[in-house]
């Protein structure tokens, strides 16, 4: 069985607590957890007993954890996921994500997940990217063991997986530095299908976010509105190895978060039912 989950991005309009509530008495196992202003705010007072009472709080509801780190505007109130680690000021950047970390760790999550940021018009290509190696390297140096999912991101500078693969060499390859897999990114902007693609980066998996979307589009997508087939996505994922969360990724649904959440659970059982049962197919991860 898939341990799915749902990421509190998708719930911005509730407490911490209430949305850790819905989520596990929905059925979720997992939440993805974005450090926000309103969400365990990684800048406020009394952080340790605050993440004490959240790590009690999912022992309790028996969910696991991942840890994002896509806040829009935690940083700077006034530029949208800014500075990135490619920004003059990307030790802001940097900072934040070694919180995240240490968070991580208290929480007992499984990993701890960020992308590179979208380059900055002023800023070269060859400086973005040498900031972007160098802050990933002052990340891992904090990790510690807590795996870290970096994410490629449409329209980001390692917008794919083979940029990816490109940052891990450049860092060494390390042990500790996997892959942040959506799915709908998958959909949206690499080639080939969508199992494909999965089963090509399963070794490196230490996250994955789950949602629809169109090809060239990047819109995340309530299930059955994009174009993904998910039984033979479910199946490349179950026959990989993987055990990670499986997190569902609407941060534009915390309108209606309770409903789609509810909706997006029971799309994923029933695709997971049907992966067993679907004979193997000659699929192209899509619908015509």
């Amino acid at each position: 069985m898939m341990r799915f989950g749902y990421g509190t991005n998708g719930f911005a309009n509730h407490r911490l607590p209430d949305a850790l509530d819905v989520i596990a008495g929905l059925g979720y196992t997992g939440v993805a957890l974005t450090l926000d202003h309103h969400h365990l705010d990684p800048y406020a007072d009394g952080l340790g007993g605050r993440v004490a009472k959240v790590a009690d709080r999912l022992r309790t509801l028996g969910l696991a954890v991942v840890v994002e780190t896509g806040a829009r505007y935690l940083l700077d109130p006034r530029r949208k996921h800014a500075p990135t680690l490619l920004d003059d000021d990307s030790d802001r950047r940097v900072d934040f994500l070694r919180r995240a970390v240490a968070i991580g760790a208290d929480l007992g999550a499984d990993a701890v997940s960020f992308w590179s940021g979208i380059r900055p018009a002023h800023v070269p290509p060859d400086t973005a990217w040498d900031r972007l190696v160098a802050g990933c390297a002052r990340v891992l140096e904090t990790a510690d063991g807590i795996p870290l999912g970096f994410e490629p991101e449409p329209g980001m500078l390692v917008d794919t997986i083979a940029g990816w693969h490109a940052l891990r060499r450049a860092l060494g390859a390390p042990a500790g530095f996997g892959l942040t897999l959506d799915i709908g990114h998958c959909r949206c902007n690499e080639p080939g299908t969508v199992p494909d693609r999965v089963t090509d980066v399963a070794p490196y998996l230490v996250n994955v976010q789950i949602d629809d979307m169109r090809r060239g589009t990047h819109e995340h997508l309530e299930f059955g509105e994009g174009e993904i087939d998910f039984p033979p996505v479910l199946r490349a994922l179950a026959r990989s190895g993987y055990r990670g969360l499986v997190a569902v990724e609407l941060p534009r649904h915390s309108h209606a978060a309770p409903d789609v959440a509810a909706r997006s659970l029971t799309f994923l059982r029933q695709a997971e039912q049907d992966s067993l049962r679907r004979p193997e197919p000659d699929s192209r991860g899509g619908r015509p």
